[in-house]
């Protein structure tokens, strides 16, 4: 599990890996080539709905749906290795109860960035 104590700080962001290098082929191992880029696929599905969801949820109203989306993702992101995206979860999963709009919206687009960079990383091999 992704304990928040390892998780880079702010500034390290940038220069944080967008994954864990062998993070899928533990999942390999586990269930198998075919299985694996099974789920990884239902993960990036997944993720962009979660991501364009957190779009559509007023920061206001929502915050404890919000801290809850991000710790699925940040579960499902440190599953498959991309710790960019899994740090950028687990600070909106602890600072959903504190944020202002433009945090929240700025943490959004940090998330989408790493989402995207992570995505097109995987389409590289």
């Amino acid at each position: 599990m992704f304990d928040a104590a390892f998780a880079p700080a702010q500034g390290a962001l940038d220069t944080a890996p967008l994954r864990e290098p062998g993070a899928f082929n533990v999942l390999v191992r586990e269930i198998g080539e075919d299985g694996a880029r099974e789920v990884r696929a239902v993960f990036w599905s997944e993720t962009s709905a979660r991501l364009e969801l957190f779009h559509t949820l007023g920061l206001g109203q929502h915050r404890g749906r919000i801290a809850r989306e991000a710790h699925s993702l940040k579960s499902t992101a440190t599953t498959f290795g991309y710790v960019r995206l899994a740090t950028l979860a687990l600070r909106l999963e602890s600072t959903a109860d504190t944020l202002d709009d433009a945090e929240f919206s700025d943490l959004l687009r940090q998330m989408d960035e790493a989402f995207t960079a992570a995505k097109a990383q995987e389409s590289l091999g």
